[in-house]
């Protein structure tokens, strides 16, 4: 498959829902998916600030896709379902980073992927995991959740507690190789391993710190004290880098990157990040091209 059919695929069939109506306390959709992107929903917030310059990309909290569903708010940073940005497809092999939060015991239902690598990771709450591999888990603030969808994967998240919302992030990307053997993997990580340092959480190698995927990416969390900086070298050549801030202000090679906002470089080795103030952030390096 040449590289043009290989974005088609991923943009437009890598996973559905099939809509209908509530079954239980889970209902199944048709918005954690890549449809054909041409329609704005009324409750999408379309992209108008992005700021692009030589070798980097400024993509401010308030200017991503904004899906209000009732038991589900998510913030698409990258077009998704019914939010459709052409400045917005991907950065590299990241191709979704959606920022979600869940209602108290609502969910996702039961729905395929196929030929994706798909990272959860929980901020707030507890989120069950269900999936045709016999599967059933839950994972919280402090862990990490993988999947290699492969030849085809069916699963259901939702929120476990009654009584309080879940939030995650979502975050997809490409594969290097298609029809893998499709796996399930999560892991708990030790928090004070990220205080005012580098916790690498992801990376190509089973045997390397963190989850591991088919892909040349690695990712990292950092929560930093104001004042704190580190410099991240990347580990491959051809990659770049697209921080995510989840709290505080961060300087980045000198840009201001602000809560919420994301940041993204390349054609660079390393980058310098330093926290205005009290900050906890995510990196997640990826090649650039598919």
């Amino acid at each position: 498959m040449d590289r043009k059919e290989f974005l088609k695929k991923g943009l437009l069939g890598t996973g559905m829902f099939v809509a209908s109506a509530a079954l239980g306390d889970v209902i199944k959709n048709n918005i954690d998916e890549l449809t054909e992107l041409d329609i704005i929903g009324f409750n999408h917030l379309p992209n108008t600030t992005s700021k692009i310059m030589a070798n980097t990309i400024l993509h401010k909290s308030e200017s991503r896709g904004d899906a209000n569903h009732g038991w589900l708010h998510s913030k698409h940073t990258f077009s998704f379902a019914n939010y459709y940005n052409p400045e917005r497809m991907h950065f590299g092999a990241l191709r979704v980073l959606n920022d979600d939060t869940v209602a108290e015991g609502m969910g996702f239902g039961t729905h395929p992927h196929d030929n994706m690598e798909i990272i959860s990771i929980p901020l707030e709450g507890d989120l069950e995991h269900k999936d045709s591999m016999g599967n059933t888990t839950v994972i919280k603030n402090g862990d990490i959740q993988v999947m290699s969808a492969g030849t085809g994967i069916q699963h259901s998240e939702y929120n476990k507690n009654a009584d309080k919302a879940v939030k995650f992030l979502q975050i997809w990307v490409f594969p290097n190789q298609k029809n893998v053997t499709p796996r399930y993997d999560q892991i708990t990580l030790k928090l004070e391993d990220r205080q005012n340092k580098l916790q690498q959480i992801l990376s190509p190698n089973a045997d390397d710190a963190g989850v591991w995927i088919h892909q040349n990416a690695w990712f990292h969390l950092g929560k930093f004290d104001k004042g704190i900086s580190a410099d991240y070298a990347l580990k491959a050549k051809g990659n770049g880098v697209y921080l995510f801030n989840l709290n505080g202000t961060l300087l980045v090679n000198d840009q201001l990157v602000e809560q919420r906002d994301g940041f993204g470089i390349w054609d660079t080795d390393t980058i310098q990040i330093k926290a205005n103030t009290d900050s906890e952030f995510l990196i997640m390096e990826v090649p650039m091209t598919l």
